[in-house]
């Protein structure tokens, strides 16, 4: 089974430019891709790579007249009118899941298109061997899939609906080191069974280098720098592409200021203990209201709780003290986000205890003085525990960037009902922007900034509150070079300045710039607590 052909793509002198902001997401492209083509797009974070792949994609809407610069054509027709052709799959692998199992997620794109039900499944099973997943059963359910199984469930998705073109924004950020040959070498397999356009965006070029035919450098002043072979536009270009924070082959960058490998966590015994996991077991699974009542309960008689909830991992025992920095690494699905949300007050434990010294818990009023982050108010959990989700957007709610920044601070006021000091928070608010290099999208919405944009974005929201914890999920996925470099940096600086860091995380060269302890997860089948 094969699509009849690969979308052709061209654009002349194309560009975006959302409205309100100063400059143009990207401006001045011109180029050709032929079908079935395999195209890897690189570029600084910012430069406008994932609004590009929105706009081929026919996801973008210019209803002003005036936000698109150019033009774009794919099979010769504006994006809009053919948006069937076009698959897109984005960076998170929860985005991409649909439906509960896996035979109706990949089911559900031809349904929608209505391909007749007799075609249908077949279009499905086809899809499935395509991206390595065929022997799944097709009751199998999408919640109990690996990170990787998941991003590759989506790609079945995109091709059982037999688009000409497959556009992949960052397919493998997110994923544990196995988990990122395994999604690539199914997007490979899967551009070769069903004869699509391939565009790939991807910061660290050398996992596609090899594979694709051809590179596009996006410039971050407009238009296009190079486009050529692989090898050749990595040759001609690769100091340029360092420059603009590209992950070239063979290059790393070095944070100033410490040597990679070094110990930047002090230890406990020298600094004040802030949080503590004693025999801890967690859950995904919320409990009912019931069982808080009774875990409240029993922490308030002095007792160890336990909630009847299928544990995702048992028995952790962890210190975290002020100036330290915990990385929990493991493969995808062994809990590490779920341990973080849990140490951060945000899940509840199914078993064993999290512990809040007094250096952590400080003001709380006497009410809510209990050791246990769980059961704190939202507001003073927030004050001392800062927490930066895997995907960003799920923390923003202001409309700018700025109004973002400032709503921590403002509602906690709000809550305590202390006077605002304006002067000091539109001056933490600035040195935030600048220090993030966020100062010229002051007044841009949050979701129309890059996918690197917003990652800086979220961590320069859980800093405006000036908590003692800062916990990080995945806190470098989708950041170019430079970027990466000045998170490690800013980090560092927390870290000296007494903030407690744990982070989520796969990045190894992140993990070894910082220093400290690691946890390592391992993956296991849920098991129900006692």
């Amino acid at each position: 089974m094969q699509v009849e052909q690969g979308a052709r793509f061209v654009a002349r002198g194309f560009g975006w430019h959302h409205p309100g902001r100063v400059n143009p997401a990207f401006s001045g492209l011109d180029f050709e891709i032929p079908p079935g083509q395999k195209v890897l797009l690189v570029g600084p974070s910012g430069a406008g790579k994932s609004t590009l792949l929105h706009a081929m994609a026919g996801l973008l809407v210019d209803e002003d007249g005036e936000t698109q610069l150019g033009e774009l054509t794919v099979n010769g027709q504006v994006p809009t009118e053919v948006r069937g052709v076009c698959g897109l799959m984005q960076q998170d692998p929860e985005s991409s899941v649909v439906l509960a199992r896996v035979g109706d997620d990949v089911a559900f794109g031809p349904e929608n298109l209505g391909v007749p039900r007799d075609e249908i499944w077949g279009r499905v099973q086809w899809a499935l061997d395509a991206v390595g997943l065929g022997s799944l059963p097709l009751d199998r359910s999408t919640s109990a899939l690996s990170g990787g199984q998941k991003q590759r469930l989506g790609l079945a998705g995109i091709l059982a609906m037999h688009p000409g073109a497959l556009l992949l924004d960052e397919p493998t950020a997110n994923l544990d080191p196995a988990g990122v040959l395994e999604v690539r070498d199914a997007v490979l397999a899967a551009a070769a069974a069903s004869g699509a356009t391939l565009l790939v965006i991807e910061h660290r070029v050398g996992i596609w280098a090899e594979h694709v035919d051809r590179i596009l450098v996006l410039d971050a002043q407009g238009g296009i720098s190079h486009d050529g072979p692989p090898q050749q536009v990595l040759d001609q270009a690769r100091d340029q592409l360092i420059a603009g924070g590209v992950w070239v082959p063979g290059y790393r960058p070095h944070p100033p200021g410490q040597e990679q490998g070094a110990d930047t966590g002090p230890g406990s015994a020298r600094k004040s203990l802030l949080l503590e996991a004693r025999d801890l077991s967690i859950t995904r699974q919320l409990p009912t209201r019931r069982q808080r009542k009774e875990r409240s309960r029993a922490i308030a008689a002095g007792q160890v709780p336990a909630l009847n909830l299928p544990a995702v991992a048992q028995g952790i025992n962890l210190t975290l003290a002020a100036g330290e920095h915990l990385a929990l690494l493991g493969p995808n699905g062994a809990g590490k986000s779920t341990l973080a949300l849990t140490l951060a007050g945000l899940l509840y434990p199914a078993g064993g205890q999290v512990l809040a010294h007094e250096a952590l818990t400080g003001s709380l009023s006497e009410r809510h003085r209990v050791s246990d982050p769980a059961s704190w108010p939202a507001a003073e959990l927030a004050d001392r525990i800062g927490l930066v989700f895997q995907e960003p957007e799920q923390q923003f709610l202001a409309p700018t960037v700025r109004a973002e920044l400032e709503f921590g601070p403002r509602h906690l006021a709000r809550v305590r009902k202390e006077k605002l000091d304006e002067a000091q928070l539109a001056a933490r608010t600035d040195q935030l922007l600048d220090r993030l290099r966020l100062t010229h999208l002051a007044d841009a919405n949050p979701f129309t900034l890059s996918g690197g944009e917003k990652r800086r974005l979220s961590v320069a929201t859980a800093l405006a509150t000036e908590p003692a914890v800062l916990v990080l999920d995945e806190p470098t996925f989708g950041q170019d070079a430079t970027t990466w470099a000045e998170l490690v940096t800013l980090i560092r600086e927390l870290l000296e300045r007494g903030l407690a860091v744990i982070s989520v995380t796969h990045d190894l060269d992140y993990v070894a710039a910082l220093g400290g302890r690691r946890l390592t997860l391992q993956k296991a089948e849920p098991t129900h607590g006692s």
